[in-house]
């Protein structure tokens, strides 16, 4: 089979992709629309709250057809989830299990009319048939998150706790991926975790994430001086603490050198305790934006202190595409192919990261450098294009390997 031939895919999503404001809904989005050039794509997805229940089909045209189920809510006092502790399943999947997205997957794949079944996250991993009738392919497959929580915990109950988690993700993972002929991640990184506990059978490749070029062009506001931003919704547990971190130990020492500065926060951050956070009158939570485009062009700098999750971030890439500048710490960079220095701004202590903020801050010229690199860096390697591609080959490999076995 060669990549231009056709073919039907059974896609599964624990995100239903429209509208398209999270990361994990983003990539799901984009990788459908570039697979759906090529290929006749059927979405069984999750949904949950008023996701998508009256009209999925019409927000997915680019999809042969759309089902979808509600993704059971996690209850861990509940009596299953109590029973998720004596499980070899990590508690939040054996919990939130959904034998109506089970039953509609076998019913799908009895029509016998899928050449390929593509299973998004690891929400959606134990639903391919065990009997491999079909080949599969697991889609951004995420460790960091869980490896991270067990390395940093404090108290010897979350140690306990993380390492069981940890213990029983990777057992889980080492079965279900036997019924996968292969599975991506989106860095080296994720890579380095996943290839101890992965079967042999299993190829693993890294797909990175993406950034729609055409949608995030460059120069679509003035960038008003003293202004930062940072893009991504509190509810988060990775953007809540470093939103913590940068208002507690960072902003202070930014607003010493540039006291006329102001940050604008972005993103849902209903239910959340914002009492934590050390707010002052130069800060504007903006909470959840239709476009945040206009926020983040419209600011000088953009800044990422991420300590915690996995991945690689949409929310870097869309600035660079944007023309706003980025400075991150290491984890923030995790995964992508940056120069510090010339295309992003790397700093891992508070002092070294105001010091770098406010520097750009100041810099009129070294911030047109970097924001000129970092467009160049996204339009070689990370416009969604090209990335699609990259998955479509390697779908191709799966289909084609599995007919010759």
């Amino acid at each position: 089979m060669d990549g231009d031939t056709m073919m039907r895919i059974l896609f599964l999503s624990r995100w239903f992709p429209w509208p398209p404001d999270n990361g994990s809904k983003i990539r799901v989005y984009n990788l459908i629309r570039q697979l759906s050039r090529h290929h006749e794509i059927t979405l069984l997805s999750f949904v949950e709250g008023d996701e998508g229940y009256e009209r999925p089909a019409e927000e997915m045209e680019c999809c042969q057809e759309v089902e979808t189920v509600p993704l059971p809510r996690y209850r861990p006092a509940s009596v299953r989830g109590v029973a998720g502790f004596l499980s070899l399943t990590p508690r939040y999947l054996f919990d939130t299990y959904s034998r109506a997205m089970r039953d509609m997957v076998e019913k799908r794949v009895q029509t016998g009319r899928f050449d390929l079944l593509l299973a998004s996250q690891l929400g959606t991993a134990a639903y391919v048939p065990s009997d491999r009738r079909i080949p599969s392919l697991l889609e951004e497959l995420e460790l960091t998150l869980f490896r991270d929580a067990y390395a940093t915990s404090r108290t010897l109950p979350k140690k306990l706790r993380y390492s069981l988690t940890w213990l029983k993700l990777t057992r889980f993972l080492a079965r279900q991926l036997r019924r996968y002929s292969a599975c991506t991640v989106v860095s080296s990184k994720e890579k380095d975790l996943l290839v101890p506990v992965a079967p042999a059978t299993c190829m693993i490749d890294v797909i990175p994430n993406g950034v729609d070029l055409d949608h995030y062009s460059y120069g679509q506001a003035t960038p008003a001086p003293d202004s930062l931003v940072f893009s991504g919704a509190l509810t988060y547990e990775a953007n809540y603490d470093a939103m913590r971190y940068f208002l507690a130990e960072i902003y202070p020492l930014v607003r010493s050198r540039v006291p006329g500065v102001r940050l604008q926060i972005t993103g849902r951050s209903s239910g959340i305790d914002l009492r934590a956070l050390a707010l002052d009158s130069s800060v504007v939570i903006t909470g959840y934006l239709p476009d945040v485009r206009p926020v983040v062009a419209g600011s000088w700098v953009c800044v990422v202190p991420l300590r915690l999750g996995g991945g690689t971030r949409l929310k870097i890439l869309e600035a660079m595409a944007l023309g706003t500048p980025v400075v991150t710490t290491t984890k923030g960079a995790e995964g992508l192919e940056v120069v510090p220095g010339e295309d992003i701004i790397i700093a891992d202590h508070p002092a070294a990261f105001a010091a770098a903020t406010a520097d750009l801050l100041r810099d009129e010229r070294l911030r047109e450098k970097l924001a000129r690199n970092a467009r160049r860096l996204v339009k070689e390697k990370y416009g969604w294009e090209a990335i699609g591609q990259k998955l479509n080959d390697l779908a191709t490999e799966v289909v084609a390997s599995h007919r010759g076995f």
